[in-house]
């Protein structure tokens, strides 16, 4: 089960508004969507989390680039909306590397439907072939101002979101959006 919310930092305070990623294709999307929430160029947080499995921050302030955290990258990659977040940037890719090379397949006549070792590394890898590292990957400190240190980010794991809200005094806005 997937949560997602955007919380904009106003003059009062931060503003909850859940959102619908169905639309959503790539970053530059979602960062749209986001600065549409937001109240000039005040920063927009958006709250991505698959239940028990990997939660993500995307932070953007005005025009700059979004700043991105992802708990679990191994995890998010296998999720459609895990994907929008895992750019080749924050995974340390070449843009524009998504064709895998095919003379690094391994093609050894288990590609007609034979059962491979399920313990095989690639069965981690993303469509361009390279394994998603598990763990963390991104801007641990994307919310360091806000009162949620790299340390912090870094431990939690259930109930992500919902930790992360309050330590930004925003629990109570969030929850009417949950």
């Amino acid at each position: 089960m997937y949560f997602a919310a955007l919380l904009a930092r106003t003059e009062d305070g931060w503003e909850a508004s859940d959102t619908e990623l169905d639309d959503v294709e790539t970053l530059s999307d979602l960062a749209d969507l986001a600065r549409e929430a937001a109240a000039e160029d005040d920063t927009v947080l958006v709250l991505i989390e698959q239940e028990d499995a990997w939660f993500g921050v995307v932070r953007i302030d005005g025009e700059e680039d979004p700043r991105i955290y992802v708990s679990d990258a191994a995890a998010a990659a296998r999720s459609s909306y895990g994907e929008i977040l895992l750019t080749d940037e924050l995974l340390g890719r070449e843009p524009g590397d998504d064709d895998p090379d095919l003379d690094a397949l391994d093609l050894d006549g288990t590609e007609d439907g034979e059962d491979e070792d399920d313990d095989d590394p690639a069965a981690e890898a993303g469509a361009s072939g390279e394994i998603v590292p598990h763990g963390p990957v991104g801007d641990a400190q994307v919310l360091d101002d806000l009162g949620v240190s790299e340390k912090q980010l870094k431990s939690l794991s259930e109930d992500a979101v919902n930790e992360i809200a309050e330590s930004l005094g925003a629990s109570e806005v969030l929850e009417t959006v949950r």
